[in-house]
């Protein structure tokens, strides 16, 4: 990318900066001229890469002002019709297709590649694109283990790329005031959180192997994972399901809850001892899948705080995503729209007028705290007019983000730098290996190692870093 054209964009970042802004095809905004626009490649366009409802990654690339979608790329062809209409009917222009995105890499015209492909792809898609020259926005979990997380802060730094993780949750303005205000010290000083995750996931049955589909490249859809025939269930969204390519629920979804708790506590490191118990429950004698639908993990640091993960993939109550930090003054959590903290008071509980032992005999509820001493709810923000009209134009926050740290190359005002992004992916990794392994580990921070446990160890990295062709290198 040219110096004018850098220059441009961040001169129209600064312009616009507090002011209202829209899409390029909202009548009534100044339009970027097309050759001043940063062109994007989408990899992965099944799903949360496509539309996606209006907030996936091509939906948003296209109605931000500063960039358009000028290159996709997808290994299974036949996704690629439906997304060049998607693009054309929000205004967007026709872009060109690719089924390996290695040769997308080659294009000199792309400025930004945006990766939705399954998980295990991310991390070689991240480094490449680095290496190619090309600002990377990658969805979460950004790797497929640890190592691989280590290599994308490495090619971000050696190559001086602008590289967001995609835990969208981050640029929740209500998650980040509960941040703020938690730091702040309104609950005391936090030494634990909590996070769960429920949702209810349906039996994939078992499915027996096929010929590959055709419009279907099967040897880049597996990548890095060893190559197994054919098999629906291990395509699209299914190859969630088994362990050579997923991160299980942690990853998938876990990581959105906890990236929000660390953040909340000011943890910067990873734990120092993990533990995992769960299972596969329900489904044992129909189905194929491999990791369990309940994980509950905790997590304990070196400044003595805690925190723990539940990911339940059963039927189950309707319980929303929950964030819960306990403080030496109280306790805090974010539900139904709302940030609330409750002081914790140092009378005893009481139960039917009862306390002591005889409020735990008389089998009622107990008594606490029924009510929030402080809620905090979207109405009570501070006024932000560009974020307000940024969201109501449909884009999402975290990408105009991340296309504002391109043209101004500030990798510190990202919301989700690449390192911060590994710091919370890592943590799931961490917890699925103490499950896999079904023991309590003890790793080491710095080296990112386990101690003493070779079996552990092992599942820090694939062998030899993947199948080749695809394979993480050894130095990136």
């Amino acid at each position: 990318m040219s110096e004018n054209r850098r220059a441009f964009l961040k001169k129209s970042v600064l312009a616009t900066a507090g002011i209202a802004v829209a899409p390029a095809y909202i009548k009534g905004f100044q339009q970027v001229k097309p050759s001043d626009r940063l062109n994007v490649g989408v990899i992965g366009i099944h799903d949360r890469g496509g539309l996606y409802n209006g907030s996936g990654h091509t939906a948003n690339f296209t109605r931000i002002k500063e960039t358009r979608v000028a290159a996709i790329c997808d290994c299974v062809d036949y996704l690629l019709p439906k997304a060049i209409t998607d693009i054309e009917g929000l205004g967007g222009e026709k872009p060109k297709t690719f089924t390996d995105y290695r040769k997308m890499l080659e294009d000199k015209d792309l400025d930004i590649i945006s990766i939705a492909t399954p998980g295990y792809w991310h991390a070689l898609m991240a480094v490449n694109a680095c290496q190619a020259g090309k600002d990377v926005y990658v969805e979460k979990p950004i790797s497929y283990n640890v190592d691989e997380g280590r290599k994308m802060i490495q090619a971000a730094r050696k190559y001086n790329r602008i590289v967001q993780a995609g835990t969208q949750r981050r640029s929740n303005r209500l998650s980040l005031k509960a941040i703020q205000l938690l730091k702040d010290g309104v609950i005391g000083d936090v030494y634990m959180g909590r996070g769960t995750v429920y949702r209810s996931r349906q039996d994939i049955g078992k499915k027996p192997d096929t010929s590959v589909p055709q419009g279907v490249n099967w040897d880049l859809f597996r990548g890095p994972a060893p190559m197994i025939p054919f098999n629906e269930n291990h395509f699209l969204y299914n190859w969630h399901w088994y362990w050579d390519t997923s991160t299980s629920e942690f990853g998938n979804n876990g990581i959105h809850v906890m990236d929000i708790i660390r953040l909340g506590m000011n943890i910067n490191e990873h734990p120092k001892k993990i533990s995992c118990c769960g299972g596969f429950y329900a489904f044992k004698e129909t189905s194929d899948q491999e990791i369990p639908n309940l994980q509950v993990a905790a997590f304990e640091y070196l400044n003595g705080a805690i925190m723990e993960l539940e990911v339940r993939s059963l039927p189950t109550p309707s319980e929303p995503y929950s964030h819960l930090w306990l403080g030496t003054k109280g306790y805090a959590v974010i539900q139904g729209g709302s940030f609330q903290v409750f002081e914790g008071g140092r009378g005893p509980a009481t139960a039917g007028g009862q306390t002591g032992t005889a409020a735990f005999a008389s089998g009622a509820q107990q008594d606490r705290t029924a009510k929030p001493s402080m809620q905090v709810t979207n109405a009570d923000l501070e006024p932000n007019p560009r974020w307000d009209e940024i969201t109501k134009s449909g884009i999402d926050y975290h990408f105009q983000n991340f296309v504002d740290c391109v043209t101004s190359r500030k990798k510190e005002d990202l919301v989700t730098e690449i390192e911060s992004g590994h710091m919370s992916t890592a943590m799931m990794h961490l917890g699925n290996i103490a499950y896999r392994t079904g023991r309590k580990l003890e790793f080491d921070t710095r080296t990112e190692k386990f101690i003493g446990d070779k079996a552990a160890n092992a599942y820090l990295s694939r062998p030899d870093g993947g199948r080749k062709p695809f394979n993480m290198p050894e130095e990136v």
